[in-house]
């Protein structure tokens, strides 16, 4: 029965930490799996306009994105304050579009190239002109699925 019995100078024994390298690396590894970067620097701001009838893009791998609007501050001594077009990560001209779609069906499976969707991300403040021209762009590029990115509009009461 001496098992049981308590002495007063026994000390309980410290936490084992042992095991936490394991722990620490299976969360790194969670994280790095289920967290997704930003594929994309915008070099322009960006306020989205307000829509009432919006739909959600079901596969978005298969959307490739043009931005438009005025370049941020660290880009306005370069590029000015006129809107500016973002293919990727760098700014572009009109012209440069038809090539943006032909690289982006070369990089795709010959399966899911009629699928692709054009998603214009355009500033409020934006003229038409400009827009008009990017989708003249696209036209001739036969890129003719485009979407126009929207944010909800906010009902007033």
């Amino acid at each position: 029965m001496s098992k049981f019995r308590k002495d007063s100078a026994k000390e309980t024994p410290a936490v084992s930490t042992a095991s936490l390298p394991d722990i620490v690396f299976m969360l790194l590894c969670f994280f790095m799996v289920t967290t997704t970067m930003r594929e994309v620097t915008l070099k322009v701001k960006i306020k989205k306009p307000e829509a009432t009838e919006l739909t959600k893009l079901t596969k978005k791998t298969l959307v490739s994105f043009i931005y438009i609007g005025q370049p941020t501050l660290q880009y306005q001594k370069t590029f000015g304050t006129e809107p500016q077009i973002q293919l990727n990560d760098q700014f572009a001209n009109t012209s440069d579009i038809q090539g943006f779609i032909t690289a982006e069906r070369a990089a795709r499976d010959e399966s899911e190239i009629p699928l692709l969707i054009t998603s214009i991300k355009a500033d409020e403040s934006t003229r038409m002109k400009i827009v008009q021209e990017v989708k003249e762009e696209l036209r001739k590029a036969q890129a003719l699925h485009i979407n126009y990115s929207a944010r909800k509009k906010v009902a007033l009461q």
